[in-house]
């Protein structure tokens, strides 16, 4: 079937709570305190539902902070944790401090080192997760509206000089223009009212089960992510289809 032809299907009613990623489509959509569906209509005021609110790191972006950052500095993750100042990459993902402060607390004992090896690091490690791109070539051309909903510093803009996310979503909600991270309450509140529609509307997929509760318990849907073919079915389990991933993606455990 051409990808074309699929559409937001107007007389499937759409269960509010979480698709869990890696269970059968019939047993993915978790009831929680809410009991309205997302909008069973195809356009509401000429924008099409539902809004995709996505993650960007570990969702459609490989993160290079838990397998090369810790290469770079020569330690094991465990090493790194202990030894890197406990608040200041979150300060830096809520725009509190600037690139400049955050080589000088990255590490807790204040150590001088290559800052600028660790951005090209960084950079080296982005890549499209597999089969992500693919999903979001085609919910884009099926008129989809698509925003990052993102926890990420300023460095998202070497995100988008690599991979152009831009193809296929707004950088709208990045904690670090925002100052407001998930799961905070505020922080999704502020989605909401930016979109100018209530949370029903909008499909937040996400691979951290915490920040995919507190959408549920707002009033969104929620796929908690773990890979490209189980968010196809689970898209699918709430009544989106994109087209079949069949030649596209590998399905992993």
């Amino acid at each position: 079937m051409a990808f074309s032809s699929h559409k937001f299907l107007s007389n499937t009613k759409f269960p509010l709570g979480i698709a869990i990623s890696g269970t059968s489509p019939q047993r993915s959509v978790m009831s929680f305190a809410h009991s309205s569906s997302l909008p069973n209509v195809n356009i509401s005021k000429g924008r099409k539902l539902p809004i995709f609110l996505f993650d960007v790191m570990g969702t459609i972006v490989r993160d290079p902070f838990y397998e090369d950052v810790p290469a770079f500095f020569g330690l094991s993750m465990k090493e790194l944790l202990e030894v890197k100042h406990p608040t200041a990459w979150i300060e830096f993902e809520k725009g509190i401090i600037t690139e400049e402060e955050l080589a000088i607390k990255f590490f807790s004992d204040g150590r001088a080192f290559d800052f600028g090896g660790l951005k090209q690091c960084m950079s080296d490690g982005y890549a499209y997760l597999n089969g992500i791109e693919d999903i979001l070539r085609r919910l884009k051309l099926n008129g989809y509206e698509m925003h990052a909903f993102t926890n990420y510093p300023c460095w998202y803009s070497m995100i988008e000089k690599k991979l152009k996310l831009s193809t296929y979503l707004s950088w709208t909600f990045s904690s670090c223009e925002t100052g407001k991270r998930k799961p905070e309450i505020e922080a999704y509140l502020e989605v909401s009212q930016h979109l100018g529609v209530p949370p029903s509307s909008c499909l937040f997929i996400d691979d951290r089960l915490a920040n995919v509760e507190v959408a549920s318990k707002m009033g969104m849907a929620g796929i908690l992510f773990k890979n490209a073919y189980k968010l196809e079915q689970d898209l699918i389990s709430l009544g989106i289809e994109a087209g079949s991933l069949q030649n596209n993606a590998v399905n992993e455990d």
